[in-house]
């Protein structure tokens, strides 16, 4: 269980992110988060693994509270929760293998993997990742050699790494087309059907139908809804989006 109480965050800018946001994610669940770009979905999502300090509230998972980890506390939690960027977030020059074995980096001798050393267990074991998500003949590949969708595809093979009980994607696939975006969501899905918790920021209607099991909305870093897919029609959504909305409908596989 993922519990945010009161959740606040304002940057040195004095930008205010997020205003008073509360709510719980239950184990198993895919809760999409949608709003505008600059809503604070993007905070949020990194407030939840403490790559970003909240401002004020509170955040527990499996009542540990996160705000209050110290450094060494977080590299535990952290092992828990898997996080997937919409820009891949990979060292492009480094091979595929070379960044999903960076998803072993809370579990591993520090020293040795910043020589490149891992157990065999842990080379097995992203082999594996890059089966679950289709690529494992692109291990030795450098990254930047792989499309877009491949990459993000990395990327979830790096959370794997984690044996992660959460999983936050943060827009994991903004950059792809509609067809890709339906393949990267698909794995997710699998992977909460297997028992992981999915917290996904997501923009189209469709996909936030297809995906989520509940959702919440954020606009201008308040909620302003929390409920169940079904209850997202199009005036809702337009609600929430205001006049940017677009009806966009992602191309079904």
């Amino acid at each position: 269980m993922l519990r945010v109480e009161h959740l606040s965050k304002t940057y040195p800018n004095g930008t205010r992110a997020l205003t008073d946001v509360s709510f719980e994610v239950a184990d198993g669940e895919f809760l999409v988060v949608i709003g505008l770009s600059g809503s604070g979905k993007s905070t949020l999502l990194r407030c939840i693994n403490r790559l970003i300090d909240p401002t004020e509230g509170k955040i527990f998972w499996d009542n540990i509270d996160i705000t209050a980890a110290t450094p060494a506390d977080l590299r535990h939690i952290r092992r828990n929760i898997g996080m997937v960027f919409q820009q891949f977030n990979l060292v492009k020059r480094s091979s595929v293998m070379t960044n999903v074995l960076s998803g072993r980096l809370g579990y591993a001798n520090p020293w040795l993997s910043l020589l490149g050393i891992w157990p065999d267990e842990d080379k097995k074991r992203a082999i594996k990742a890059l089966e679950r998500v289709g690529i494992a003949d692109k291990a030795y590949n450098r990254a930047d050699a792989l499309s877009g969708g491949q990459q993000q595809r990395v990327g979830i093979a790096r959370a794997l790494m984690q044996e992660p009980k959460l999983i936050l994607a943060d827009e994991p696939v903004a950059s792809l087309d509609p067809v890709l975006s339906h393949s990267i969501l698909q794995y997710l899905e699998q992977l909460n059907k297997e028992g992981i918790t999915v917290i996904c920021s997501l923009h189209f209607l469709d996909l936030v139908h297809r995906y989520a099991t509940r959702v919440i909305a954020l606009k201008d870093g308040i909620k302003v809804f929390e409920g169940s897919a079904r209850e997202i029609d199009r005036a809702k959504f337009k609600e929430i989006y205001g006049e940017e909305a677009q009806e966009v409908r992602a191309t079904a596989l």
